[in-house]
């Protein structure tokens, strides 16, 4: 009997590796879809290689893209690659635009084109939302984006629909708040905390320095949101989805957390350096998942302290190794 047969963009990313995880442990063939690097990123994926395959490819190129719709001859298609980084976004604002939003059409269009009958998930964001008036934001929340990468964003998540629409394409959007793990990229500020702490407490940082400690967030767990996106490709129809816990957290309660864990005082060791400071900040996102939690069945179930302690913990066990190795 044939295996489902999945293409992941962006398989070497935290999401990425935890939904290729997710997908074998269901009994899936996964292809991942990566760019060529004179120095390969797969530190994420070394558990997984030789149980998954691996295309060169890139979203700029159609080229690639219908060779590799070709070989994976996909049930599914996920596409988690972007230039992620908000941040980035506004130093490489074309670059994020091409990548992110003309990246996904076509991804779109080589769908179209080679496997029509695939069914398409494309990784949308909060960061869509902008500074939203509502207290929770859900599917009908009008979207403001506030950074070059949220305007990215929102364009491949028009697109989506518009293909899904124009063409019948089976494409959901998962709008997909904030989510984190150990895999999370360094640059992203919760990370960026975890592994501070982790190598203050082990005496080879002093500081950690830091933007808005007021922005509030809301942060759930990696691995249950892959799950969601999953759920979104199961169903009779379409759809588009938010995925959130519904509770937010401040940058600065995210800092203590994290520190009490280690059993020291955030405010000994931590800095404001305006320098991290957006040009146009967003200053709260929480999530209504309530549609996901009524016509996915997905409900959040790791804690905020648990998230926390699971990334500091991780944090400690690399850093352990790293001056180990030194």
């Amino acid at each position: 009997m044939r295996k489902p047969s999945a293409l992941i963009t962006g398989i070497t990313g935290q999401d990425g590796s935890y939904l290729a995880e997710f997908l074998l442990s269901r009994g899936y063939r996964v292809v991942g879809l990566r760019r060529r690097l004179s120095t390969p990123n797969t530190e994420n994926l070394v558990h997984l290689l030789g149980k998954i395959e691996l295309v060169e490819g890139d979203l700029m190129d159609m080229g690639s893209l219908l060779r590799a719709i070709e070989y994976a001859e996909p049930d599914e298609v996920y596409n988690l690659a972007a230039q992620s980084f908000v941040a980035t976004s506004w130093q490489q604002p074309v670059l994020t635009g091409q990548i992110t939003a003309l990246g996904a059409t076509n991804l779109l269009e080589a769908i179209r084109i080679v496997k029509p009958s695939a069914r398409f998930y494309q990784a949308s964001t909060s960061e869509m939302y902008g500074n939203a008036s509502l207290d929770a934001q859900n599917e009908e929340t009008p979207f403001a984006p506030r950074s070059p990468y949220g305007v990215a964003k929102l364009y491949a998540h028009h697109m989506t629909i518009n293909y899904r629409d124009s063409y019948g394409l089976f494409a959901c959007c998962g709008i997909l708040f904030n989510h984190e793990s150990p895999r999370r990229g360094l640059e992203f500020v919760t990370r960026k905390v975890t592994r501070a702490v982790a190598r203050i407490r082990l005496g080879v940082q002093e500081k950690l320095r830091v933007g808005n400690l007021d922005a509030e967030r809301d942060w759930g767990y990696a691995p249950e949101y892959v799950d969601a996106m999953w759920r979104m490709l199961q169903r009779e129809t379409p759809g588009d989805y938010v995925v959130a816990t519904g509770r937010t957290t401040s940058v600065k309660a995210w800092i203590e957390k994290a520190f009490e864990t280690v059993g020291l005082d955030w405010s000994e060791f931590t800095e404001v350096d305006s320098s991290f400071i957006r040009p146009a900040e967003i200053h709260v996102l929480r999530g209504d998942a309530s549609k996901a939690a009524r016509e996915l069945g997905w409900i959040p179930n790791t804690s905020l302290d648990d998230l926390v302690r699971i990334m500091v913990n991780g944090d400690l066990e690399h850093e352990r190794q790293r001056v180990t190795e030194s």
